[in-house]
């Protein structure tokens, strides 16, 4: 049986327990790993977790599930591939996160593997396929791990609710079925949304903005019935470096609570040209969380009118 174990390691300029907590809290994985559309724990001990992983390969969305020990004195996390697809028979690895300076660190990836009944080209593939993502991924991660230690400040979370006297499903399949939309909502002109894989979903859609401009914006969506929507949008307004963001639906004694959450890295790049030259962080804060919440809400709205009419 041959174990290959290969290591990449690459240097960022942040502190390293800042990086060590960014690849910790999986809930950062879609602001860190490009790829990544949503993190989920399935199970979750003192050190020990499962995590399913919802992410894109070649640009398909996929999902597995995978291991987790931390170990946040030595600034070490070994994972492990519950079940890991052919021409893999098994995957592991660890990330090592170590102090170069105060404010710098090297980040090691190393991985062990074999191939399905060893076979050597099999084993070869598995080389070059985890040296090439190795590579970017540590790449992605420098940047994004570098990007969100400089500018915390310019990442935001807020969220809108409203009570519904209605059933959780009824909302639930309002917000799921987003190729309704454009009959159902003022503001969408048109959508497409596909579901290859059951819960896992691809919407594009054109809004339209109160100036009456519109824009077309993409998303994943991974959906958990009747309780929960998760999303990452990929193709971002001028405003933004990251949005991802949840539906939510919760029972109450008199119906259900259904809330939307937004979170939102601003791009300061671009906050004098859409705004203009005398423009702040907080207007562009203000701007954003605007123009998503007015969405949010009006979304919400029609969803409560339509839950609340099929009682």
């Amino acid at each position: 049986m041959t174990i290959r174990e290969v290591e990449h390691e690459i240097t960022a300029k942040a502190p390293a327990e800042t990086v060590y907590r960014l690849i910790a809290e999986v809930e950062n994985w879609p602001r860190i790993f490009p790829p990544t559309i949503h993190v989920e724990h399935v199970e979750r001990g003192e050190r020990d977790e499962r995590i399913r992983i919802w992410a894109t390969a070649n640009g398909e969305p996929k999902n597995w599930a995978s291991r987790r020990t931390l170990d946040p004195d030595h600034l070490r996390i070994d994972f492990r591939q519950e079940v890991s697809t052919p021409p893999v028979a098994a995957m592991g690895g660890t990330w090592i996160i170590e102090p170069l300076s105060a404010d710098e660190c090297r980040i090691r990836l190393l991985h062990d593997y074999r191939a399905v009944d060893d076979d050597p080209a099999g084993l070869a593939w598995i080389d070059e396929a985890v040296d090439r993502n190795s590579r970017s991924e540590l790449a992605a991660l420098r940047t994004n791990v570098e990007r969100a230690h400089a500018e915390a400040d310019l990442t935001f979370s807020f969220e809108d609710s409203v009570e519904i006297a209605g059933s959780a499903k009824d909302v639930y399949d309002f917000i799921n079925e987003a190729d309704l939309w454009a009959e159902r909502l003022p503001h969408v002109a048109s959508v497409r949304l596909t579901e290859d894989t059951p819960g896992l979903q691809t919407l594009e859609m054109d809004t339209r903005a109160r100036d009456g401009s519109v824009h077309t914006t993409k998303s994943y969506r991974v959906t958990f019935p009747h309780h929960k929507i998760a999303y990452k949008q990929v193709t971002l307004p001028a405003l933004m470096t990251l949005h991802t963001g949840y539906w939510t639906f919760t029972e109450t004694d008199t119906g259900v609570t259904a809330s939307s959450q937004h979170t939102v890295t601003l791009n300061t790049a671009n906050i004098a040209r859409v705004l203009g030259a005398d423009a702040t962080v907080a207007d562009a804060r203000a701007y954003v969380r605007d123009a998503l919440s007015t969405n949010s809400r009006a979304t919400l709205g029609h969803a409560k009118a339509h839950a609340e009419a099929r009682r």
